[in-house]
């Protein structure tokens, strides 16, 4: 695998390695060794799998709280999402910057988000599927969102007028 920093620190595009033939091409898309060998947390917890019916439908963007933050693999097995994470890190030099990239089932690639980020995606394709490896397990009391159309953070979305849930919709804006 191919670990790349994002502009956020602690975040990374992981790009396969592919060991390509005339059948075609066999990948790691998961290594605790080389996870922990770039400073980031390898556990898995669980494994979320979201599917988006409609081109234009937004999830986002969601975290969840201490004691039980969350760090994500994400990957786009089928179609494309626009995929964003916002740090909400107290102290970081990037706190409320968000960084995006186009997530495919072709180009594979996943993006590490770290503990203390927010994350959301809006799908560039009808049937667009994304996977995640979470390093914690789901707490509903601790789910946590914010807006995802925060002037603040002035997210460029690719699509307008999204499809967004009503507890999407309901999310806070940065205090």
């Amino acid at each position: 695998m191919k670990f790349t920093a994002t502009p956020l620190a602690g975040s990374f595009v992981v790009e396969l390695a592919r060991m390509e033939d005339e059948r075609g091409f066999f990948a790691r898309s998961f290594c605790r060794e080389e996870f922990l060998a770039h400073g980031l947390n390898p556990a898995i917890a669980q494994c979320n799998l979201s599917w988006n019916r409609l081109k234009g439908t937004l999830r986002g963007m969601h975290y969840q709280a201490a004691p039980r933050e969350e760090a994500k693999l994400v990957r786009c097995t089928r179609g494309a999402v626009y995929d964003v994470i916002v740090d909400l890190r107290e102290g970081s030099p990037t706190r409320h910057r968000w960084y995006a990239l186009r997530l495919d089932a072709d180009n594979r690639l996943g993006l590490y988000v770290p503990t203390g980020f927010a994350h959301g995606f809006q799908a560039l394709e009808d049937g667009s599927e994304v996977l995640y490896q979470m390093s914690e397990f789901y707490k509903p009391e601790l789910a946590r969102g914010l807006r995802w159309d925060d002037p603040r953070l002035a997210i460029a979305w690719p699509l307008s007028d999204p499809i967004v849930s009503e507890r999407d919709r309901a999310h806070p804006l940065l205090p």
